[in-house]
């Protein structure tokens, strides 16, 4: 459905994507995994038509994407759940589900098929439906990471990017994400999920790949990249004497 060929992407002089290729099926989840300043969310944005490429192509079922405009890109059913979930806090839940389905309805709530993609959310996220107007400033961290999903859900997505969906959570907070993102696969969302918890990450995708300043240097199903000896200990927390979180260098040669 979505396929990345020879990416290369750069602010200014730094390299930040490097040669980057990677494939997300349809009806799959597919994740990416790596350490800070990896590339992970410059990859996104990239989708997203957020930043330009400088080499490379997107090609989503079939057509080149690379250089769209992010309008085009939504409306194509590619949406982004952005880190740090930046839902807008001073409106209301509504407010801001009506504004993540803008592009498809409008302003106009009674419409038809806003209100279906609206009962679609609710269904999703029950607790919604008696919190309508309470501003998103007063929500919890995994509420305002429930509506930034939800958000994205009102454009209609067929492949929804997540950018470190359990970032800042409690424990508590990322289990019910997590089973909502399972369940919207179960529905034929296609999801690429960027996340730090590489034992979720690996969890829930079918097929994962790992990302290093700026390459992708392991790829391959979910159940292979947890028993690699080198995720296990640098993502999973083994202990196998691998190199540490910490350390620097690609994986390519390990």
């Amino acid at each position: 459905m979505l396929a990345v060929e020879g990416l290369c992407v750069a602010y200014g002089h730094a390299v930040a994507l490097d040669n980057v290729s990677l494939r997300v099926p349809e009806g799959r989840v597919v994740a990416l995994i790596g350490r800070n300043g990896a590339g992970k969310t410059t990859l996104l944005k990239t989708l997203v038509g957020l930043l330009r490429p400088r080499r490379g192509e997107i090609v989503f079922r079939g057509e080149t994407i690379s250089g769209a405009l992010s309008p085009a890109i939504v409306a194509r059913g590619i949406c982004l759940v952005p880190e740090g979930r930046q839902i807008f806090p001073t409106l209301t839940v509504e407010e801001n589900l009506m504004l993540g389905g803008y592009l498809h309805h409008g302003l106009l709530r009674a419409g038809h098929r806003y209100r279906q993609e609206f009962e679609t959310v609710v269904q999703l996220f029950p607790w919604m439906k008696d919190r309508l107007r309470q501003k998103g400033n007063t929500l919890s961290g995994g509420e305002q990471q429930m509506l930034a999903i939800a958000r994205a859900l009102m454009a209609r997505p067929t492949v929804l990017l997540l950018d470190e969906p359990s970032l800042g959570l409690a424990p508590l907070a990322i289990k019910p994400i997590f089973e909502t993102l399972v369940a919207l696969n179960g529905r034929g969302v296609t999801l690429l999920l960027v996340e730090q918890n590489a034992h979720l990450a690996l969890k829930v995708s079918h097929a994962a790949y790992v990302l290093e300043e700026g390459k992708v240097v392991l790829e391959g199903s979910s159940e292979s990249l947890r028993a690699n000896p080198v995720v296990q200990d640098i993502y999973l927390g083994g202990a196998s004497g691998g190199r540490k979180p910490g350390a620097r260098g690609p994986l390519a040669h390990s």
